[in-house]
């Protein structure tokens, strides 16, 4: 990034907090359920659960710095995967059924340009891996033993972490091997963040270590572009939580920006995303999915399929965490 962008950055920054605390004497307007900013455009940051509060702090730290709001989405989301309490992103999530931590991630910019690894372990930044994949080849998705052996090659070092309470709650459930997700209950939710930064420019990341005891080689929908994750700088950006075969099915992520494309305000898009997906499914008993989004005109918003889905919001106005609009009860 040149020193000329990161002095804009700041100024951006600086110029957005003027108009939120003195000029405007609101944040935004709402429009169509969604919230519109006053005047320009960032910085805006949304993410998935209550474990979005200190991801979205460190991507405002870095966008405050000067860094871009693709570090800004990478490094904010790596605190979460460094967080070895968490049991649905990263090395202290909960195992597949075979008793192996396995782990997605994807990264996509403005320009839509996109990394992807999945299935990988032993690893505790697999979305930096992913942004390895989308700056310095010509893919966009690496796998398995292919993808950790592309790591290893390519600088990142191996992780070995075994956390007994996690191996013992593993043990307990191969007793009955039975599966039942349960709504809003971290067994499935991944961290989704995505961004704006005060020049308008957008990017998103995802990253999960994916459904508890999971058959070994499931992957869902958090690294895959157009289903956990979708960014085009033209119409918005949009990520997604939850069931991740719900997203697969619908291309949910893709599906919202889609319709923001067409006019609709993000909270109107999220919510079509997930009548569509009540629509295309019989039985979503004890099943949740969360959509978040930003529209190229700064506008934000999100919506659930059901009660309990919760998210970070950060403007320069502060860090909030906020409760979705839901369709089920």
């Amino acid at each position: 990034m040149t020193q000329d962008r990161r002095h804009f950055i700041k100024l951006g920054l600086a110029g957005t907090a003027a108009l939120a605390t003195g000029c405007t004497g609101q944040e935004g307007t709402k429009v169509g359920g969604s919230v519109v900013l006053a005047k320009g455009k960032g910085p805006i940051i949304l993410s998935t659960w209550d474990h979005g509060m200190p991801a979205n702090a460190k991507a405002m730290e870095v966008l405050a710095n000067g860094g871009s709001v693709l570090d800004a989405v990478e490094q904010g989301v790596m605190v979460t995967e460094s967080d070895f309490t968490n049991r649905s992103v990263g090395l202290g999530g909960n195992p597949d059924r075979d008793g192996h931590v396995t782990l997605d991630a994807c990264i996509q910019d403005h320009e839509g340009r996109a990394g992807s690894v999945a299935f990988v372990q032993r690893f505790e930044h697999p979305i930096s891996i992913a942004r390895a994949v989308m700056e310095k080849t010509p893919h966009v998705m690496l796998v398995g033993a292919g993808a950790e052996r592309w790591a290893l090659e390519n600088g990142f070092e191996r992780k070995d972490l075994v956390l007994d309470d996690v191996q013992a709650a593993w043990r307990k459930w191969a007793e009955t091997s039975q599966y039942k997700p349960v709504a809003n209950i971290e067994n499935h939710d991944t961290i989704g963040l995505i961004a704006m930064d005060a020049e308008g420019w957008l990017a998103g990341s995802c990253t999960t270590s994916g459904m508890a005891y999971k058959i070994h080689g499931r992957v869902g929908d958090s690294p895959i572009i157009g289903a956990g994750l979708f960014v085009d700088g033209e119409a918005g950006a949009a990520c997604a939580t939850g069931v991740g075969e719900l997203m697969i099915r619908t291309a949910g992520s893709h599906t919202v920006v889609e319709l923001m494309r067409q006019g609709r305000s993000p909270e109107e898009a999220c919510r079509e995303a997930a009548d569509r997906i009540i629509r295309k499914h019989k039985d979503l008993s004890d099943m949740q999915v969360g959509f978040l989004a930003i529209r190229a005109d700064g506008a934000y918003g999100g919506f659930a399929l059901r009660k309990g889905f919760s998210y970070a919001l950060s403007t320069v106005g502060g860090t909030t965490l906020q409760q979705s609009q839901f369709e089920l009860a």
